[in-house]
């Protein structure tokens, strides 16, 4: 059993105690944002996600076993992506945007909802009575939705972020995009597995999280 234990913390990117939060928080997290996906392209008139089974809150439907594995071995990691098929769109390049950005900003929101329990629980000196697994849970629930929403808006493939670039961008600049995309894809993939990501991911996510966090603190301030 030490020898198990041994072998995951070498291996994990969080505390093994932390791993039952960490799960909990990826079926949440990824669900609800490919769900976020799916509505928004329902909501402007895409019913491809709808009738492909995605319009749905069941974890199951959503999630992508590398894109798991990843996030907690490399801490990042994706779910599988919501089929958008944007002839359906009045506006595609609007809608295109609003689609690929309302994955990341559920996230944003959970973060926020999270945090708002959180300081309701330390403000009103709850704290003192709540368990320690509801607290440990919140911190962990925060801190991956933050990341979440930051990681997806990196301009890099197959992140929302580049789709969002994708549909601002002029036609003829998609084209050009789209040609790379495979390299950059790699580019990607070497900086998420490798040491890299200390030098350019990580601490752009961490500076990002923290301007966000300090936003919800000062408004939760104001009505505590």
């Amino acid at each position: 059993m030490d020898q198990l234990s041994n072998f995951l913390s070498g291996i994990l990117r969080y505390p093994i105690e932390q791993l039952p939060f960490v799960v909990i928080t990826l079926l949440i997290a990824f669900t609800v944002h490919e769900f976020a996906h799916a509505y928004t392209a329902y909501k402007f008139g895409d019913p491809t996600a709808k009738d492909q089974g995605r319009l749905t809150l069941n974890p199951i439907q959503h999630l992508d076993p590398l894109g798991t594995i990843l996030i907690l071995i490399a801490g990042f990691g994706w779910a599988r992506p919501v089929p958008v098929n944007r002839r359906h769109f009045k506006n595609p390049r609007a809608a295109g945007v609003l689609v690929s950005l309302m994955g990341p900003v559920s996230n944003l929101l959970m973060a926020f909802i999270g945090y708002g329990i959180f300081y309701f629980i330390i403000s009103s000196g709850s704290w003192t009575t709540t368990s320690n697994f509801i607290i440990d849970f919140l911190n962990v629930f925060i801190q991956l939705n933050m990341m979440l929403f930051v990681f997806n808006l990196f301009p890099l493939p197959p992140l929302d972020g580049y789709r969002i670039v994708e549909d601002l961008v002029s036609p003829s600049m998609r084209a050009k995009l789209t040609q790379y995309e495979q390299y950059s894809i790699l580019v990607f993939l070497i900086i998420l597995v490798t040491p890299l990501d200390r030098y350019t991911i990580y601490p752009i996510m961490q500076a990002v999280s923290t301007f966000f966090i300090r936003c919800f603190q000062s408004i939760f301030s104001m009505f505590m």
